[in-house]
């Protein structure tokens, strides 16, 4: 006989009523068992008896299914549970996958979720207990500490629920720095000081020691006050925004030297903790008052431990009489070990299991509900932004972007902003409230910021947003703080935007603005109208003070001075017009007849020093080095391959291979070469140690010659690769043991080269769904990178060549993918394609990666890349002939190093010699070119390649009607 259903709770409110609704309608359909119903809604048994039980409202599938297999009315059930919905929450709500728990939905949760601990939640924060207690050792014998963690480790919550609350006698100042760390310093001291901030303001920009004198004074009327004996514990969290908010060198280091000698004066008083991302370690050191003190006051933040992670899981819970089942604590366990920054991610995961919990446990099946580790913060910020209409949907991607502070070298940060800075309109009102209550934003008195920086690396849609707003984001950004400086010093004209600026400002969007700065901007159009009238009425005034003087003057000596004018100003342009002339005809010059192409350039620089005539030089000298393969001295080929120290060189022209000495790229000599019976290589490889030499050839074969005499290469084995079409590529792991093919019938083969003379495949990669053209291994040989015809970039996980797995799929070009180089830390890899473009990728975070931009600077194909052997500056080449070298200090905006071209056209491969920018490129004729991008070397060194000076008649062909002036004199 089935049992009976349990008494529902009176006292559980809309949930009671919903049960009670569901259990009648099931009483008219006749009564059918659950087992019945299971079987006619295809949902389990167990579901269908909660979702009557009156303990938590089921979601809106459910209700459906059980209301059809009853035979109630499907569209009266479906404005109930909304309803119901509505009086649990408190919301409207259209949410038809989740479940709401309506009792007890005023209980405090025990996880924090984004937000980092407080001194109140102390109560609640576990597994730290080990670092607090080190942390708390160090302040109490140095007195200053300086935390350093990754995003999300807990630095800001082991301060403030573990360190603060082990100083109980301890007055405490806990603040951010924000865009003017001083000002905000001084409010805090005087607040608790009783004083005016104004004159606190003063003293510390003036003096360091200001700090330190009012600490002694609050610490001192405390005393009067309360009789206690204690100091002042001051925690400066998120240090970071010293650098990435305060654009002010001068007030940022009074700030770190006022807290720096507060901590180590003889009488000190004062303890301070300050909290700093790790990869702002570097710009750490930059400040002198800080640099000294690091080595004995900083202090590392890692990962937490398993059993540490177990007691953050499991305590909080146990303090509110709730468990953690098993299987979800496993879990969480195994998602969270070993990951830095994972902290924030965990938290938010336990708050939306909690919500979503069945009587007092915490569930797997919960937090598989909300989302899985990372997904459970994506899909909360997806939930937030679904809901909202499209006018909100732009109000919150203005509002978010507003919140971070682009990184400069570093990855994004949040950016703590005033409530004023944003606008008043309804929309964004709403949108804050919203985000506030789904807890991705915080609001702090009169301040808003992003609940934690683990928003910005895990909600793609935030991503995006960046991506394609950054330069745009940049340009606002420097917009606000003109506006907040131009309201500071009350509406000053002279902080307007004027020329260059104001024009940029107005091609913002002008529904990103908030209406502070859309005055900001209307007041400077107003300034630069006023300002261009001025000009007309003084010009005006000028042009009749002109013709009044002019009526004054002798006209014969107007007449004169002018015409002396004009003729030096013409004279200038002339010869400005004839070295750019020249410069042009030397490059084209340069393969003929180098040495007076060399003259004719360095003597065009001289005169006009521009990018135009720098550019010709740098080519000319280089093109001079080495001249066409026919000269019998120089390595010809059309596949280049270079051992890692530079010094050997070998080129294979489709017969043969042929090695060369390069130890001076302009003599290289011929070492030796090996018949490759007419195979057609088509790709060849040192192996880092330089004593093997790989190659593929047209017949689908892998050839590999023993080259530790270079003069006597010898082939040692010649194998089939069981490519079904042409093979491409050939590529070699740094430690030697391992090779790549890469092939026309669009996979890729893992080669074991342990035994040179006999290779072993270990394994094939597939998922290229077009030719395989470029593999190459990054510096550590953990993964491999492949470009293909069809458009994409792969990167695999080759840890284990015998199951290599892909990791990555990097989308952005628009067609074939000829060309890929790795940069020497791994970090970026760099991209040529048949779209006439270059792509940089920020691959640091794999699977996660992101697209840095283009190098512009091809009309055609891009056929070769490649980075030196320092990383700070990369080459493309292209069918256009165009060799571009690049400065890439800072990655995501590399500048362009210098525009060289190739007189013999299509420029097909790029290879470094040696870390001085020495590098190599060979033209689809054959010719081999050696290029130097270091203009002082080739200043110094140009007139040692000539082999006669300039004649007076080559002069004034190149140089008509300039005095003849040969730049290498002999």
């Amino acid at each position: 006989m089935p049992r009976g259903e349990s008494p529902l709770d009176p006292d559980g409110g809309p949930l009671f009523e919903f049960a009670t609704r569901l259990r009648k309608l099931r009483e008219q359909a006749g009564r059918p068992t659950y087992r019945d119903l299971a079987r006619s809604t295809h949902y389990g048994i167990a579901t269908l008896s909660s979702a009557a039980a009156g303990r938590h409202l089921p979601s809106l599938a459910v209700t459906l299914a059980y209301v059809r297999a009853c035979g109630g009315d499907e569209r009266e059930w479906r404005l109930i549970w909304q309803r119901t919905a509505q009086a649990c929450t408190g919301e409207d709500t259209s949410d038809e996958t989740g479940t709401q728990n309506c009792r007890r939905n005023d209980a405090r949760p025990p996880y924090a979720g984004l937000a980092s601990f407080k001194e109140d939640d102390a109560g609640f924060f576990f597994g730290r207990e080990k670092l607090t207690a080190t942390l708390v050792g160090h302040l109490q014998k140095k007195r200053l500490l300086v935390l350093f963690g990754a995003s999300g480790s807990g630095k800001s919550s082991v301060l403030r629920a573990g360190v603060l609350p082990a100083f109980p006698g301890v007055s405490s100042l806990v603040f951010t720095p924000g865009p003017h760390p001083l000002e905000e310093c001084a409010v805090r001291l005087a607040a608790r000081a009783g004083t005016a901030p104004g004159p606190v303001r003063a003293a510390l920009a003036a003096d360091p020691h200001a700090f330190h004198r009012t600490a002694r004074q609050i610490i001192a009327g405390r005393q009067e006050t309360d009789s206690a004996d204690g100091d002042l514990l001051v925690v400066v969290d998120q240090f970071e925004e010293v650098f990435t908010l305060c654009r002010d060198t001068e007030e940022r280091e009074a700030f770190v030297a006022s807290l720096v000698h507060a901590a180590q004066a003889a009488d000190s008083r004062t303890r301070v903790a300050i909290a700093v991302r790790s990869d702002f370690y570097t710009h750490c050191t930059r400040l002198p008052a800080l640099v000294d003190t690091l080595p004995h006051a900083h202090h590392p933040v890692g990962p937490m431990t398993a059993e540490e992670l177990r007691a953050a899981i499991v305590q909080p819970a146990a303090r509110c009489r709730l468990i953690v089942e098993s299987a979800l604590l496993t879990t969480l366990t195994a998602d969270a070990h070993g990951r830095p920054g994972a902290l924030p991610l965990l938290s938010h995961a336990l708050l939306e299991t909690w919500k979503r919990r069945r009587g007092n446990a915490l569930t797997l099946a919960g937090y598989r509900a909300a989302g899985g580790f990372e997904g459970a913060l994506t899909q909360t910020a997806e939930e937030f932004h679904r809901a909202l209409s499209d006018s909100r949907r732009q109000a919150a991607r203005r509002l978010f972007l507003r919140l971070i502070a682009l990184g400069e070298g570093t990855e994004d940060t949040k950016r703590r902003v005033p409530r004023r800075e944003l606008d008043d309109g309804s929309d964004t009102g709403f949108v804050l409230e919203r985000a506030t209550r789904a807890r991705l934003l915080t609001v702090d008195g009169d301040h808003v910021e992003i609940a934690h920086e683990a928003l910005i690396r895990c909600w793609p849609r935030l991503g995006d947003w960046l991506e394609k707003d950054r330069s745009q984001e940049r340009l606002h950004r420097a917009l606000t703080e003109a506006t907040m400086l131009w309201e500071s010093l009350d509406h000053d004209p002279d902080t307007l935007y004027r020329g260059v600026r104001l024009a940029a400002a107005k091609d913002l969007p002008p529904q990103a603005l908030t209406a502070r700065e859309h005055a900001f901007l209307d007041a400077s159009e107003s300034a630069a109208q006023r300002a261009r009238e001025r000009e007309g009425r003084r010009l005006r005034r000028l042009r009749r003070l002109v013709s009044a003087l002019v009526a004054l003057l002798v006209c014969v000596v107007a007449a004169t001075g002018f015409a002396v004018r004009a003729r030096n100003t013409v004279t200038r342009q002339r010869n400005e017009a004839v070295a750019l002339q020249a410069a042009d005809t030397a490059v084209l010059l340069g393969p003929y007849d180098p040495s007076l192409a060399v003259q004719i350039a360095l003597a065009a620089y001289r005169r006009t020093p521009q990018k135009r005539t720098r550019d010709a030089l740098l080519g000319t000298v280089s093109v001079a080095s080495l001249g066409p393969a026919t000269t019998g001295r120089t390595p010809a080929g059309l596949v280049p391959a270079v051992t890692g120290d530079g010094r050997t060189l070998a080129m294979a022209d489709g017969s043969q291979v042929v090695l060369w000495d390069m130890s001076d790229p302009r003599r290289p000599r011929r070492l030796g070469a090996t018949n490759a019976d007419g195979a057609g290589l088509g790709s060849i490889e040192f192996t880092p140690d330089g004593d093997t030499l790989l190659g593929v050839d047209g017949r689908r074969a892998l050839w590999s010659w023993d080259v530790t005499d270079p003069r006597k290469p010898t082939l040692l084995s010649k194998r089939a690769t069981g490519h079904t079409d042409a093979v491409y590529s050939v590529a070699v792991r740094p430690d030697g043991l391992v090779a790549a093919t890469g092939s026309y019938d669009d996979t890729i083969r893992l080669w074991d080269l342990a035994d040179p003379t006999a290779p072993r495949m270990l394994g094939t990669l597939t998922g290229h769904t077009d030719n395989v053209k470029p593999v190459v291994f990054s510096p550590d040989g953990k993964t491999l990178a492949s470009g293909s015809d069809d458009h994409d970039v792969r990167i695999w996980d080759v840890t284990d060549p015998r199951h290599g797995a892909p990791i990555a799929v990097l989308k952005g070009h628009e067609n074939f993918v000829d060309a890929l180089a790795y940069s020497p830390d791994g970090r970026t890899l760099l991209s040529g394609s048949d779209d006439h473009t270059a792509r940089l990728w920020d691959i640091s975070g794999l699977p996660r990666y992101r697209g840095l931009g283009e190098l512009a600077g091809h009309a055609d194909i891009v056929t070769g890349v490649a980075f030196a052997s320092h990383g700070r500056t990369a080459v493309t080449v292209g069918v256009d002939g165009v060799v571009n070298a690049w400065d890439m200090t800072d990655r995501a905006h590399p500048t362009p190093a210098a525009h060289l071209t190739n007189p013999r056209g299509t420029v097909k491969e790029v290879r470094y010699l040696k870390t001085d920018g020495t590098f190599l490129t060979v033209t689809a004729h054959y010719s081999v070119q050696i290029w130097y991008t270091d203009l002082g070397r080739v200043l110094a060194d140009a007139c040692d390649r000539i082999h006669g000076t300039i004649s007076r008649a080559q002069w004034n062909h190149h140089f008509p009607r300039l005095d003849y002036a040969p730049p290498c004199d002999r």
